[in-house]
């Protein structure tokens, strides 16, 4: 049985620091970062999908965390075919952006690598004590699966050899239970870890919920929420969900039977609405902390 370990997508969302979570005097940039790794073993860095990361920041964030603490880094929002302002780019790479709104191809290959150079030494740090688990790609709705998209990522799987993937799919296609076991494979022979979610089942293209283990390193699952807005309205609107205990609970036999088949599970909550994501973690690590025979007579 491998580690399961509890979270949320980000511990400096402003929702979060304005709803009291983060007590008097923990609420500047080291302190929030203590704090937070104080209650949960695992976060996931969001700000590296709007910008590159600065190494300066990889190693404050080792310096704020203990040993054994785990980030997922969110990948640049270009290299997963996400429309991308010209000035996210850095100065000197702003001539070779093509700015192709909704392309989810390999764009331009000189730029992706320079940006890829740079955003890994940037992570350096981080991988290098330990503290990086994932580089979370977290591909676009109009990602589907055909052979573009297979292109797409065997590109990615030799341009970023070396380093841990995992790939979120927000297409639903990838997870049809006729293409389900297909799409497993080939997160497998590329040696991608495959992020599952939680999401509204309501939805148009809602993305269903799977318990795929492609490597045996690591899986992920990310909880968004069950809001029937997804996909359109404010971020608030998109994301604003508070968890049951009983939704949260009819999810422990997929996590226990993902942590057996994965060295490491990450659960990590992404309904970030005020503290909404850090009370649905806390609920969730005492569920996986319960003896079974007591949540069966609970439940």
């Amino acid at each position: 049985m491998g580690k399961t370990l509890v979270g949320t997508c980000s511990w400096t969302d402003p929702k979060l620091v304005a709803s009291g979570w983060y007590p008097q005097g923990r609420r500047d940039a080291e302190g929030r970062l203590r704090y937070y790794a104080e209650r949960f073993p695992v976060v996931e860095v969001d700000s590296t999908y709007y910008g590159l990361p600065s190494e300066r920041n990889s190693l404050l964030w080792t310096e704020r965390t203990p040993d054994g603490f785990r980030f997922d880094v969110k990948a640049f929002s270009l290299f997963t075919g996400h429309p991308t302002r010209t000035a996210a780019l850095p100065a000197d790479l702003r001539a070779l952006h093509r700015g192709r709104p909704g392309d989810s191809g390999p764009g331009d290959p000189e730029l992706l690598d320079e940006l890829w150079r740079r955003f890994t030494t940037a992570l350096e740090p981080l991988r290098r004590t330990g503290r990086l688990a994932a580089l979370l790609f977290q591909f676009p709705p109009w990602f589907a699966p055909d052979d573009r998209a297979e292109a797409v990522l065997r590109q990615w799987s030799r341009r970023a050899a070396g380093w841990p993937l995992a790939v979120e799919f927000r297409h639903p296609d990838w997870w049809r239970p006729d293409l389900r076991q297909a799409s497993a494979d080939l997160l497998a022979r590329l040696g991608m870890s495959t992020v599952s979610v939680d999401m509204a089942q309501s939805v148009a293209d809602a993305v269903p919920p799977v318990d795929v283990v492609s490597t045996p390193r690591l899986a992920v699952v990310r909880f968004h929420g069950r809001s029937a807005s997804w996909g359109s309205g404010s971020k608030e609107d998109r994301f604003r969900h508070t968890y049951t205990t009983d939704e949260l609970t009819a999810w422990l036999p997929r996590l226990r039977s993902m942590a057996a088949r994965a060295d490491e599970l990450h659960v990590l909550f992404n309904n970030c609405c005020a503290d909404a994501a850090a009370r649905a973690a806390e609920t969730m690590s005492g569920l996986l902390a319960a003896p079974t025979a007591s949540r069966t007579a609970t439940h």
